[in-house]
C-alpha cells in the first residue's frame, strides 16, 4: 500500500510538470494555430538559465526568475522574428521552421555551456521530507512542485476566463478580425500569449532541474509526451491540458512501477524487466488511442 501510495504521488508530479508544459503549448496550438515543436527547447533553455544562475548565485530563488525571463524573451523574439510569418503557411511549414530551431538552439546550447549535464541544487528549506501519513515521508521539494502546478492551472483558468486578457485571447482565436476592428494590436497580443507559453516551459524547466539532469536534447525526450496529454485533454482547452496531464502521468508511473511486476509472476525477472519497460512505454499512446476512439477531440474540447 505505502508503494502504491509513493507512485501515486510520483504520478501526481509528473502529471503537473506535464501541465505546466502542456498549457503552454495548447495555448500556442489551440489559439495560434502554430505546431511549435520547439517548445521542448524553451523548457531546455529555462533549465540551463536556472542552472547558470544557481551556479553563479549559489541559490536556486534567483535561478528560478532567472529562467523564467530568459525562456520568456527567447519566446517573444521566436515569434516576432519566425513564427509570426508561419501564420498564413500550412502546417507543414510550421513543423520545418520550428525542427529547424531545435537544431539551433540544441547546436547553441553545446556552444556556449557545453554538453556535460548540470543540475539544479535543491533549496535548502525544500531538502528534506514531509510525511504526508503515518509512515510514508515524501521529498518537500516534489510536493512543492505540486503546489507550483496547481497554483499555475488555477491562475490559468482565472486569466483565461475571468479578465479581459482572456477575453481577449479568446476572442483573437476565433474572430481575428474583428478584435483588430475594435482596436486591439492583434499582433502583440499573440507574442504574449506565445511568451506566456515559453514561460510554463521555462517555469516545467527549472522545477525538475533538481531532480532531473538539465542536458542538451531534454526538451525533445518531454515533447512527444506533452503532445499526447493536449491531444487527449483536448488541443486549446486549459482544463483539457490539466485532465490529459493527470490521467496520461498517472498512467505512465503506475505503468512503469506495475506492469514489470506483474509479469515477473509469469516470466523470469530479466525477461520480465524488458518486456516490462517496452510495454510500460507503450501505456500512454493506448491511453490516448482508446480516449480518441470514444472522444475524438479529447476530453475537454474547446467548443465552436
Amino acid at each position: 500500500m505505502q508503494l502504491f501510495l509513493e507512485q501515486l504521488l510520483n504520478g501526481l508530479q509528473l502529471s503537473l510538470t506535464l501541465f505546466l508544459l502542456a498549457a503552454g503549448l495548447t495555448l500556442v496550438f489551440g489559439i495560434m494555430g502554430v505546431i511549435n515543436l520547439a517548445h521542448g527547447s524553451l523548457y531546455m533553455i529555462g533549465a540551463y538559465a536556472g542552472a547558470y544562475a544557481a551556479a553563479k548565485t549559489g541559490t536556486f530563488w534567483l535561478a528560478l526568475p532567472a529562467g523564467l525571463a530568459a525562456a520568456a524573451l527567447v519566446g517573444a523574439a521566436m515569434e516576432f522574428i519566425i513564427v509570426r510569418r508561419l501564420y498564413a503557411r500550412d502546417h507543414l511549414s510550421q513543423v520545418l521552421a520550428t525542427f529547424g530551431l531545435i537544431l539551433f538552439f540544441n547546436g547553441f546550447i553545446a556552444w556556449s555551456a557545453g554538453r556535460s549535464p548540470l543540475l539544479i541544487e535543491t533549496p535548502p528549506q525544500l531538502a528534506g521530507f514531509v510525511e504526508v501519513l503515518p509512515g510514508l515521508r515524501y521529498p518537500a521539494y516534489r510536493l512543492a512542485m505540486m503546489a507550483v502546478g496547481v497554483a499555475v492551472a488555477l491562475g490559468l483558468w482565472w486569466m483565461i476566463s475571468r479578465t479581459r486578457v482572456g477575453m481577449l485571447i479568446r476572442a483573437g482565436s476565433d474572430k481575428r478580425e474583428m478584435v483588430e476592428a475594435l482596436g486591439v494590436d492583434i499582433a502583440k497580443l499573440f507574442t504574449l500569449v506565445f511568451a506566456l507559453g515559453a514561460l510554463l516551459a521555462g517555469l516545467a524547466g527549472v522545477m525538475v532541474g533538481p531532480i532531473r539532469s538539465v542536458q542538451i536534447g531534454m526538451g525533445e525526450q518531454v515533447l512527444i509526451t506533452t503532445f499526447v496529454v493536449i491531444v487527449v485533454g483536448g488541443i486549446g482547452s486549459i482544463r483539457g491540458a490539466f485532465a490529459g496531464a493527470l490521467l496520461i502521468g498517472l498512467c505512465d508511473t503506475l505503468g512503469r512501477a506495475y506492469v514489470p511486476m506483474l509479469l515477473k509472476s509469469w516470466l523470469s525477472g530479466p525477461l520480465a524487466d524488458g518486456l516490462g519497460a517496452a510495454l510500460a512505454s507503450v501505456i500512454i499512446y493506448l491511453v490516448m488511442a482508446l480516449v480518441l476512439v470514444i472522444r475524438p477531440r479529447g476530453l475537454f474540447p474547446v467548443s465552436g
